[in-house]
């Protein structure tokens, strides 16, 4: 029969097992698993089970940026600076599409979902980062079905380099993310703010590049563009779509400076903000 010490023993090392700190790999797959979770509930909570449900993540975008696409391509000139208006609106106004939505929903993001917070598990980061990844899949789907639908119709070609567009697409996304995170920290601070992000994103519009690009501008106020992050993403974009009809104006070294510092920004603001939230 085993000693009262052996037992102890035992118990003790029972108890060391449970309390092992989890792999790197184990901690991403709880947070993967957490951040699925909430993309889950997010979609049921917004739209539901009834019509075509969730398959308005995708419905939303394609109304907004099919919809500008067909006006612009009614209402302008087939060609502007020789390139086709079509694939002007589209490579413009769907990153465009998912700034602003991106944006929208990270205001308010942690106080409407502040009930959440009582689980362990659950962070603010996960919050944000699973509406983030909800519009940001959304947008790229609807994009993407935007841009084949106008290329078989005959309004836009086929890019010139796809791994230009796809490099694009991907600073995007990283500039989405830490933009999110800087205006959902903020907007819990800040009333004012709440109200006016709105605004701002209109304001902001010419700081975008969505609709025109910088070699277009004066020579002596493209130096705007070219430190504008979103600027650097489509006019990327738009050289893997239209090659050496255009002149580019992006740097690779500034995105990934810009992005990565925005990003850290935003997760350093995002580790402070849980004494602000309004938990109800």
């Amino acid at each position: 029969m085993p000693s009262s010490n052996q037992r102890v023993s035992r118990h003790g090392r029972r108890s060391a097992a449970r309390h092992v700190t989890p792999t790197l790999r184990q901690a991403f797959a709880t947070q993967w698993r957490v951040i699925y979770a909430l993309m889950m509930r997010e979609i049921h909570t917004r739209y539901g089970r009834e019509n075509i449900g969730f398959l308005w993540v995708i419905g939303e975008p394609i109304l907004f940026c099919a919809g500008v696409a067909i006006v612009w391509t009614a209402i302008r000139p087939s060609h502007e600076h020789g390139l086709q208006m079509t694939a002007m609106i589209v490579t413009g106004y769907v990153p465009l599409t998912m700034w602003r939505h991106v944006v929208m929903r990270s205001v308010k993001a942690y106080e409407v979902n502040s009930s959440l917070l009582f689980h362990q598990l659950v962070t603010p980061f996960d919050i944000n980062v699973a509406r983030s990844t909800l519009e940001i899949f959304g947008t790229i789907l609807a994009g993407a079905l935007v841009f084949f639908g106008s290329e078989i119709l005959g309004y836009m070609p086929a890019p010139q380099n796809w791994w230009l567009v796809y490099v694009g697409v991907f600073f995007l996304v990283y500039f989405c993310y830490g933009f999110a995170l800087i205006v959902a920290a903020l907007s819990e601070l800040s009333e004012l703010l709440e109200k006016a992000v709105g605004i701002l994103t209109y304001v902001s519009l010419p700081l975008t590049g969505a609709f025109a690009m910088t070699e277009w501008i004066p020579a002596r106020y493209q130096f705007i563009l070219e430190y504008s992050p979103l600027a650097n993403c489509i006019e990327m974009i738009r050289s893997g779509e239209f090659g050496i009809a255009v002149v580019p104006h992006y740097s690779i070294l500034f995105l990934l400076a810009s992005c990565t510092l925005q990003f850290l920004v935003g997760l350093y603001m995002t580790q402070r903000i849980r004494p602000h939230i309004k938990i109800s």
